[in-house]
């Protein structure tokens, strides 16, 4: 993935990894794959700007829940990555995590999202809580966010296009 020289389908191959909505897959290489992660990068917030919630939910049905692990390999290294600080919380922090993490879903339908790298299990922890206050309106567009902002790191990850 890393390469100039890779055949285009092996890039194609690796972007359910980085996002799960199949029309996001479609406007990513629509007119062919951009070059350089900047513009891949670019490519994704556009095609993110564009989509439907039933895009994002697609998307969303990729993505374990904070502190779990997803069940597709290329995704389980990608999440288990960006998850790192969380997963090695405190058992109580955990815990509460999960307390939240059900509160969340009872109440948008949908499991909690967040661009999990760099941030600690507290600062996932506080976040969650902020946004169980959102209307719908509100999370779903904090939803497109964290999924754009998870699409952009995961297109720079080693073995995806992070090289390219």
């Amino acid at each position: 993935m890393s390469t100039e020289s890779e055949p285009v389908a092996d890039i194609v191959q690796a972007l359910p990894a980085v996002c799960g909505s199949r029309r996001w897959q479609a406007a990513m290489v629509a007119g062919g794959l951009p070059t350089g992660l900047a513009a891949l990068q670019a490519r994704s917030d556009a095609a993110f700007a564009e989509l439907a919630w039933p895009d994002l939910a697609e998307a969303l049905a990729g993505h374990p829940r904070i502190g779990e692990r997803s069940t597709e390999a290329q995704t389980a290294a990608l999440s288990d990555r960006e998850q790192a600080a969380a997963r090695s919380a405190p058992a109580e922090l955990l815990a509460e995590l999960r307390a939240a993490n059900v509160d969340y879903e009872r109440r948008f339908g949908h499991l909690f999202l967040i661009a999990a790298a760099g941030r600690s299990g507290a600062q996932i922890l506080a976040e969650l809580r902020r946004r169980l206050d959102n209307g719908r309106l509100a999370e779903r567009a904090e939803v497109r966010e964290q999924l754009r902002l998870i699409a952009r790191s995961r297109l720079a990850a080693p073995g995806i296009a992070g090289g390219r």
